[in-house]
């Protein structure tokens, strides 16, 4: 019987995503992405297809610049973005490595909640106003970021807008040139991005109006590396596939790698990264899975409660493990090297 109703899981699961994909396509195949041979858009162009306008400039960067930076985006219906993301700067801080977390959602900033941090002023609009006046530099992105510790390392943060209405303050002008100093102050800085990518093309605004997906689509496009967080259900796997051909709109370049979280038998079946993979194959878009993460509501309940990442709530759990090898180097990933890097060791005894 359990056999049979996982067998029965697995259908629904692929029929799902088979839906998003037509519903997409409109043929029942996969969608066609930007540039694809079948794509009409291409049709009398000399370079192969016209991407769609973005809606926000293309930045240069400085040559200065040296720290990447990392994305992580999701569709509606809160697929963990944040968790994701406030790890993944915990986890680059154990190894050592310098880390700005930046929370540029504009619909629902959290950030500050998860890490327990006073969230009165918004760091990441703080910095965006000096960037608007001309007078953002590497110090004075430096004193506008919070210092989070942890156990393991110490990474800072530019905390999100603190009501959903102030998203008049992050315009895309001022959050480039953030990003730039990030950059310039850190290895890495890692963005927990909004989910919608609508350029607000249908709002008629004029060129210099603010747009309220700026900072999501700017966050994407200067990203070198881009996390598409998905829910592992049967509402949630529909939704990413529907959110990646978006993005693949709103950002033709993007090779984004695809998360699955909160991957539990109850709600796929019987081996569920089997399942899940299976029917990605089978369904899906052509960007693969990269990554499963385990549901484990009893370790993110107790960081959240907490306010913690999961390296100090539960360092052993399967979840927090998962989100490191994401990441980090083998070593790392270690299970004797699990809590402290080398480096990160040192500097906790100095």
């Amino acid at each position: 019987m359990a056999a049979e109703a996982s067998a029965v899981d697995a259908a629904a699961l692929a029929a799902r995503i088979s839906a998003a994909v037509a519903q997409l396509s409109g043929t029942g195949h996969r969608p066609r992405l930007a540039g694809s041979d079948d794509d009409s858009s291409v049709a009398g162009t000399a370079g192969g297809h016209v991407p769609r306008p973005s809606a926000v400039p293309p930045a240069t960067l400085s040559p200065a610049a040296r720290g990447r930076i990392i994305a992580v985006w999701g569709p509606a219906g809160a697929p963990g973005r944040t968790l994701v993301a406030a790890n993944i700067a915990g986890e680059l801080a154990a190894e050592g490595q310098s880390v700005l977390l930046v929370d540029a959602d504009s619909y629902g900033a959290s950030v500050a909640a998860l890490l327990g941090l006073l969230d009165e002023a918004a760091g990441l609009a703080q910095a965006c106003r000096l960037a608007d006046q001309g007078l953002l530099d590497a110090d004075a992105l430096l004193r506008i970021a919070t210092t989070v510790a942890t156990k393991a390392g110490t990474f800072r943060v530019l905390t999100g807008i603190t009501r959903s209405d102030r998203w008049t303050e992050l315009r895309a002008a001022a959050l480039t040139l953030v990003l730039e100093r990030a950059r310039e102050i850190a290895d890495v800085t890692v963005v927990d991005t909004g989910f919608c990518l609508e350029a607000d093309d249908e709002l008629g605004f004029d060129s210099g109006a603010p747009r309220r997906n700026a900072a999501t689509l700017r966050s994407l496009e200067l990203a070198d590396t881009i996390f598409a967080v998905g829910a592992a259900d049967s509402i949630g796997v529909p939704r990413l596939v529907r959110g990646l051909a978006e993005l693949q709109t709103a950002i033709p370049q993007a090779a984004p790698q695809v998360v699955m979280n909160k991957v539990r038998t109850s709600a796929v079946g019987r081996s569920p990264e089997r399942q899940l993979r299976a029917a990605w194959e089978r369904y899906g878009p052509s960007a693969p899975l990269t990554a499963f993460l385990p549901s484990d509501p009893a370790a993110s309940d107790a960081a959240l409660l907490a306010g913690a990442l999961l390296l100090e709530s539960a360092p052993e759990s399967e979840l927090r493990r998962a989100v490191a090898a994401l990441v980090c180097a083998p070593a790392q990933r270690n299970k004797k090297s699990f809590v402290f890097s080398s480096t990160a060791e040192r500097r906790a005894k100095g």
